[in-house]
């Protein structure tokens, strides 16, 4: 999720990168990124993040504001990617322009998404966090007018997928269309459910105390992987309660875990310290893409990291100085879409790139 994504994370864990790099240093290709391939950058000014496919690999929708564009909370946006390099990308709103948005995701009809937003809560953004008042710590809203939404692609919501009172997001599809996971507050802590989106049937499938969140299913059905921050400490449950109680939460501290599609046989792949998160299957389910700051005593930057189920054999696959997060392969393998801080003039813009896939 994006917060500010912007999380949400868009963003705050990059512009702090961003406020403190000093250097730019701009290109959209680093060397050393041998699984990327003609590079293109496509969008050019503001937060855009979240860019995910859709199924026939066509497409993507992704999230964004631009407060020079008058766009001063994250909105909802689709466009097609140019299949020649150098070709122009072109895309449209079809959130609402009310509240905030955040978490979309393509159904695999190739016809609806769905998406997260605080319009019934209001037309305005809501307020952020004054973060001072939390020793500048980095703090996510959790906005209880936040529900998940379906919409067509002209932006007419067609079902309200959520109703219960708080904070309902972070969601993706299994690759057949028939389970939705996300994170909720609804039963007191944040936590992960899967709804069968025929039925509207639901099961929590985690139940550890801290935040579970940003879950993905493997596009082979069979597993999911979220990352997940858990308070181990006295005072660290102690902090992570109160914030809770407010409407907040600070993940600074996230692990990657995997389990059964059914959130049976949960395992913590990552012990790596820091902020592991956004983390996504590759195509063939046989790896998962990481995003991690672990390397990085200051907290930055942000790159992107390939390792197998089980953790093991990591790769460093993306070498921003800022941040690259993000990332998700197309269905059909040949192209990874991705947001990065790269070639952004030394501004706090992130922008998306997309890329051939490169086994």
């Amino acid at each position: 999720m994006k917060k500010g994504i912007v999380f949400l994370f868009i963003l705050g864990f990059s512009q702090i990168a961003n406020a403190q790099q000093t250097i730019p240093n701009d290109t959209v290709h680093f060397e050393g990124e041998k699984h990327f391939k003609n590079i293109q950058q496509l969008t050019f000014g503001g937060d855009n993040a979240e860019a995910y496919w859709s199924n026939d690999s066509k497409h993507i929708v992704f999230q964004r504001s631009n407060t020079k564009e008058g766009v001063n909370c994250d909105q909802i946006f689709i466009g097609k990617v140019p299949q020649k390099l150098g070709d122009p990308f072109t895309y449209k709103m079809v959130s609402s322009g009310k509240g905030r948005t955040t978490c979309a995701y393509f159904m695999p009809d190739g016809k609806h998404i769905i998406y997260a937003s605080t319009h019934e809560g209001g037309n305005d953004c809501p307020p952020v966090p004054d973060r001072a008042k939390y020793g500048n710590k980095y703090i996510w809203p959790l906005y209880n007018s936040y529900d998940i939404y379906m919409a067509d692609l002209n932006g007419k919501i067609v079902k309200k997928l959520t109703t219960a009172k708080g904070y309902d997001a972070e969601a993706t599809i299994s690759y057949d269309g028939k389970k939705m996971i996300y994170c909720s507050d609804k039963d007191g802590d944040l936590d992960l459910y899967v709804m069968d989106l025929k039925t509207g049937k639901e099961k929590r499938i985690t139940s550890a105390l801290g935040y579970d969140g940003g879950a993905w299913f493997s596009p082979d059905g069979k597993k999911i992987v979220w990352r997940a921050s858990r308070p181990t400490t006295e005072a660290a449950v102690k902090e992570y309660k109160e914030l809770l109680s407010e409407g907040l939460v600070a993940p600074t501290n996230m692990e990657v875990w995997t389990a059964n599609a059914d959130g049976s046989d949960a395992k913590q792949i990552t012990n790596w310290g820091q902020a592991n998160w956004a983390p996504n299957f590759t195509h063939d389910s046989k790896k998962i893409i990481i995003c991690s700051n672990h390397e990085y005593k200051r907290g930055f930057p942000f790159n992107m990291y390939m390792v197998d189920l089980d953790g093991k054999n990591m790769e460093k696959i993306s070498r921003d100085k800022g941040f690259d997060a993000f990332p998700m392969i197309s269905p059909d393998g040949k192209k990874i879409i991705f947001a990065s801080n790269r070639n952004n003039g030394g501004t706090r813009d992130t922008n998306l790139f997309v890329a051939d896939w490169i086994d």
